[in-house]
């Protein structure tokens, strides 16, 4: 059995303990709004390790030290009052992943006339101090700061702010994304398409930048596992071919056949490695079983990215980090490129040869056969897809000059037309700047020729993956 590593949100709140003996019932009536950001957080496979409040430098020592322990990603401060800077650094420091100060009154605002009418001065302020999330947030900033610490800010109403409960959950989202990418297993196979001087990835800087594994898989394997499917196997994945695309009539039975045979190898090279995606690409000049593997592919790696194994050709590393990066936001991740410019219709046209997300498509993904892959050896079957009408949102992970990464991204329209019917994935896209400027602005960026599109409005959540990682991001459009 792998080792499991779960994603772990840690949760405090903070509150002064002086306040305690003066105030009664203040201490409860906060941690009981610990407690409902708690349930907020609660997501599907994410464990919360909640400390509740912590009052004092010395709990703050003793918190820092247990979200230590406890191998957090994440960290959600609720400023539940004031509280001294004290109780928070300690925690923070000692744990050493990203803040998310929590600024959320319990109410969108004091009722002035009941509060006035209360007719106890004291509990007149015990009852405003628990309004009193915003006092201590510049105090915790300016610490912060001053300590090298970077942090992020919700600002809200605790209960029925859909605006806070949004941007909570896409932090833990973020936070899954980053995650995710840590614990990834990148399968490197075969190698660059020759001359190709842009798709040229730095798989240090890759793996310092986002974490992982990179494992380099050989041709070889791949084809020894292609020659252990046996008959019924493959006849079985044709069948299943037939459920998930449309296969057209003039796809030939034994070209059906020998993509099954190599999407169920591919099936088990991803199982013996634990990939969670794959940069691929290989000539196969010289070796005929090399060539019929490599030629056979695009199904099984179009399979492989509509199950959350992302698949980019031409060896993109860049590029499947991207589509994996838009995969664990439940948004696809579909390799793309320039095809051309309608002027016409201010769209762009994108899309490739080779593997598609079959969950992203607008209406059923097609198989066809090609007698030739342009640029490539070898001929057989491919996809044809449009993505799904409706907003999209364009990913690119940039190398820059100095050494850096950077996210490129850009949102727009998946819009319905004309495609080139050629057994590719294919697609036109409306830009809200037009499409002229589109293309020039996000060439300016040098990203490479390839990126991955993804469903769905996504730059909010990628700029927190991007403040999560420490690294910029940049929109067009």
């Amino acid at each position: 059995m792998k080792p499991s590593y779960p994603l772990k949100i840690g949760l405090f709140g903070i509150g002064l303990q002086a306040y305690w003996p003066q105030f009664e019932g203040l201490k409860a009536r906060l941690e009981g709004y610990v407690a409902q950001v708690g349930e907020q957080i609660k997501t599907p496979g994410i464990e919360v390790v909640n400390l509740g409040l912590v009052d004092s430098p010395e709990r703050a020592i003793e918190a820092g030290h247990g979200f230590r322990r406890a191998d957090v990603d994440l960290i959600f401060l609720y400023v539940t009052t004031y509280a001294l800077s004290s109780t928070v650094l300690p925690v923070v420091r000692r744990a050493g992943v990203p803040v998310v100060v929590l600024n959320l009154q319990p109410e969108p605002s004091i009722d002035y006339a009941r509060f006035n009418a209360m007719g106890d001065r004291t509990k007149m302020t015990g009852d405003w101090l628990a309004f009193c999330s915003a006092c201590p947030v510049p105090e915790i900033a300016n610490v912060f700061r001053r300590s090298g610490i970077p942090f992020h800010q919700v600002t809200g109403v605790l209960a029925g702010d859909d605006s806070s409960r949004r941007e909570i959950g896409d932090w833990v989202l973020a936070a899954k994304v980053v995650h995710g990418m840590a614990h990834n297993r990148l399968g490197l196979l075969g190698h660059y398409y020759n001359g190709m001087l842009d798709i040229a990835s730095d798989t240090t800087r890759q793996t310092a930048t986002f974490g992982g594994h990179m494992e380099i898989l050989e041709v070889e394997e791949l084809a020894a596992l292609r020659r252990a499917v046996g008959d019924a196997q493959a006849r079985e994945r044709v069948s299943h071919f037939r459920k998930e695309f449309d296969v057209r009539p003039d796809c030939p039975e034994d070209e059906l056949l020998r993509a099954a045979r190599t999407s169920l190898a591919l099936d088990a090279l991803v199982a013996a490695h634990d990939l969670g995606s794959m940069a691929y690409y290989h000539m196969g000049a010289g070796c005929p079983e090399h060539e019929d593997v490599m030629s056979s592919v695009i199904i099984g790696n179009s399979l492989l990215t509509a199950r959350g194994i992302p698949v980019a050709g031409e060896y993109e590393i860049k590029n499947a980090q991207a589509m994996k990066i838009l995969d664990i936001l439940g948004a696809g991740g579909s390799f793309t490129e320039y095809y051309a410019m309608d002027f016409r219709d201010d769209v762009v046209l994108m899309g490739h040869d080779g593997p598609g997300h079959c969950g992203m498509a607008e209406g059923r993904t097609k198989v066809r056969p090609l007698g030739v892959y342009h640029g490539k050896i070898g001929h057989g079957l491919s996809v044809e897809m449009q993505v799904k009408h409706g907003p999209v949102t364009l990913l690119s992970v940039v190398e820059d000059p100095a050494g850096g990464i950077f996210l490129l991204c850009a949102e727009g329209e998946s819009v319905p037309g004309a495609i080139l019917e050629i057994g590719n994935t294919n697609s036109r896209y409306k830009f809200p700047c037009g499409a002229r400027a589109f293309v020039e602005a996000w060439n300016s960026h040098g990203p490479a020729h390839h990126c991955a599109v993804g469903s769905g409005r996504q730059f909010a959540r990628l700029s927190k993956v991007a403040a999560l990682l420490g690294i910029r991001i940049e929109k067009v459009g």
